[in-house]
């Protein structure tokens, strides 16, 4: 699994194109019609994959998840970070900007 760097200033977001994605029961899954994988996301992943729909930083995604669950900023922190190390290795996040 790839490691993020923190770039909580970069709007990051996921790339658009050859992705197709559901949301069924709370959860996200997804197509990546490059790679031809299949990927999921908890409801915490699918709160994350939402806002990075639109963009969004690396803080505002950790104030997401800490108002959207019962989780620390810490914590937070550590789960947006191995989501979006996730998300990069798997070539869906786009250039930051």
């Amino acid at each position: 699994m790839a490691e993020f760097t923190d770039r909580s200033n970069d709007t990051l977001r996921l790339r658009s194109g050859e992705l197709d994605w559901v949301e069924a029961a709370g959860e996200v899954i997804a197509l990546d019609h490059r790679s031809a994988v299949y990927l999921s996301a908890n409801a915490s992943g699918a709160l994350l994959w939402r806002r990075l729909l639109y963009g969004a930083t690396r803080r505002e995604l950790i104030e997401e998840l800490t108002a959207g669950f019962s989780v620390d900023t810490e914590q937070a922190g550590r789960d947006v970070d191995a989501f979006l190390g996730q998300l990069a290795s798997a070539g869906l996040l786009a250039a930051p900007s």
